[in-house]
């Protein structure tokens, strides 16, 4: 089913479609098998949106300690680390999430923005490359490129 949104999302051109497909492959990602460690998923996202970023790195790190293959996890924490301010921290949890689930747009979105705020315009700009593989009309994913091209253009960070 997965492969099936996917192949689908590579194709879709209104953002309403994109929004759906990514909506179900959203909810797919969001499942782990696991009763109870959905049930620690779900209370790490509280935790995020109370704006408890501690505790929510808590709960995906005990999830990923008894499930290391379940790539929300990884990518839940570290959009934790990111609303930390904590990059490396951030970045490295984004590749745990891509090397689990390479087409992960969330995580691959994430780090072109934390690339974006590093000034690291080339390597940002790489990620986006690799984002337009897996939805090539993502909303706002041309402007974005367009930014980084742009920047580079203007002497910006190269790598």
């Amino acid at each position: 089913m997965l492969d099936d949104l996917f192949a689908q999302l590579r194709t879709a051109t209104a953002p309403a479609e994109i929004e759906a497909l990514q909506s179900g492959i959203w909810q797919l990602w969001l499942t782990s098998g696991d009763v109870a460690l959905d049930k620690v998923l779900e209370a790490g996202m509280r935790a995020m949106q109370a704006e408890d970023h501690t505790l929510a790195i808590k709960h995906f790190t005990e999830i990923i300690q008894i499930n290391p293959a379940f790539a929300e996890a990884w990518n839940k924490r570290a959009t934790a680390h990111y609303l930390r301010g904590e990059y490396r921290a951030s970045l490295d949890d984004i590749a745990e999430t891509l090397r689990r689930e390479p087409r992960h747009f969330g995580a691959l979105w994430g780090e072109a923005s934390i690339w974006r705020q590093l000034g690291e315009y080339r390597r940002a700009l790489r990620v986006l490359s690799q984002l337009a593989a897996i939805c090539p009309h993502l909303p706002g994913l041309h402007e974005q490129q367009l930014y980084f091209r742009e920047r580079l253009e203007d002497g910006g960070a190269m790598e």
